[in-house]
């Protein structure tokens, strides 16, 4: 079993897509998540080097850097932290498999699915 840091349920959510954005923020808030959301993957990457998420819910086609940009230079870099692959892709269990990242959620996602995925890295604060 992973044992979590004190403050750990810090959540970033990284999608250019603002509904998605706010909808899954507005979900694990209600369930006590810390949580940050960011547009595209520079972003992201400036937010996991400064703040240390618990763990990183990913889109994979967004602008200015994709998904699998930021997951290659999250390994490179050795930063450690677990990515969860977002995506409407067909082959979204094979794209994380091959990417060596932490899991996936599939869109459109189910609301249980995406709380218990963010629940195998964060815990709630209440």
């Amino acid at each position: 079993m992973t044992v979590l840091p004190a403050h750990s349920s810090h959540v970033l959510v990284v999608d250019d897509d603002p509904a998605i954005r706010q909808a899954i923020a507005s979900i694990l808030q209600d369930e006590g998540f810390q949580v940050a959301a960011v547009t595209n993957g520079q972003e992201a990457i400036t937010h996991i080097t400064t703040h240390a998420p618990c763990v990183v819910l990913l889109d994979l086609q967004m602008p200015v850097m994709t998904g699998w940009e930021v997951t290659q230079l999250v390994h490179e870099r050795g930063l450690g932290v677990p990515l969860v692959f977002m995506t409407a892709g067909q082959h979204a269990r094979a794209e994380a498999e091959k990417h060596r990242v932490a899991g996936f959620i599939a869109k459109p996602f189910d609301i249980d699915d995406l709380i218990a995925c963010v629940s195998r890295f964060a815990q709630p604060t209440h």
